[in-house]
């Protein structure tokens, strides 16, 4: 196993960074052939991190169904969900995604504007009504295919201090709010619904006529619970879904 370089993953927690690198070679590195993990003890030594956060890392891994640690075997790869590149049960930027599935991600027709949170939206985000917020709407496409439209909802207070004009907002939410902000989201909450969005969505998107989209309406949190995004993201049929359920 060769010596690795930790990547930088926009203000992950190292453990995450961990298990990212893990899965990057469980799926295409040195472990994509590989039945078994090496003990705790020799990704500690080869990564230089501790045991503790190779134990985070596995345990990620393991919630998410890559792996199981079996008692007197050890650490044995689930191939079948290693192989699986587009999960709806896991929070992958959607760069990430369309690079797993091995097209180059990119955005264009990039909107920014400032307006006032409605009540809803206020509540979502724990503002009070009127509050401004930074709407960020674009395209996402794998190549030249465009296959999301996202609009994101960002309180204004956290870029009080910026001008937000500046920002490349043609950058992930999640790296802009780490690298301006200061902040990592950490958890999710995602409702799923179809839909045939607005017909200026369509045809910025090139929909074919019926062809509906999969709407996920989400808000992200921070630590400590604080809701710091709101964001609905359009997913065209180009994305092949799956999800895993565990009962135990």
């Amino acid at each position: 196993m060769p010596e690795y370089d930790l990547p930088h993953f926009g203000g992950k927690l190292m453990s995450t960074q961990i298990s990212s690198l893990l899965i990057k070679e469980l799926k295409e590195g040195v472990f994509a052939h590989a039945e078994r993990l090496p003990a705790e003890v020799e990704l500690s030594e080869r990564l230089g991190v501790s045991r503790t956060v190779i134990r985070d890392a596995l345990s990620d891994l393991e919630r998410e169904g890559f792996i199981e640690r079996v008692r007197g075997i050890g650490t044995v790869i689930n191939r079948e969900i290693v192989n699986l590149n587009t999960r709806l049960d896991l929070k992958i930027e959607y760069y990430e995604l369309i690079q797993s599935c091995g097209y180059h991600p990119h955005s264009d027709q990039i909107q920014v504007r400032l307006e006032r949170a409605d009540e809803e939206l206020a509540g979502k985000l724990h503002l009070d009504t009127g509050a401004r917020v930074i709407v960020c709407e674009k395209r996402v496409l794998a190549g030249e295919l465009p296959v999301i439209y996202s609009i994101d909802y960002l309180p204004f207070y956290l870029f009080s201090e910026l001008n937000y004009e500046d920002i490349d907002w043609s950058l992930p939410i999640f790296d802009i709010l780490y690298h301006h902000c200061g902040l990592t989201v950490v958890t999710d909450i995602a409702q799923v619904i179809p839909t045939n969005a607005t017909p200026a969505i369509r045809q910025r998107l090139q929909l074919a006529d019926g062809e509906a989209l999969m709407l996920l309406d989400e808000v992200g949190y921070c630590k400590l619970s604080r809701p710091v995004m709101r964001s609905y993201e359009f997913y065209t049929n180009f994305f092949d879904f799956t999800m895993l359920r565990k009962k135990f």
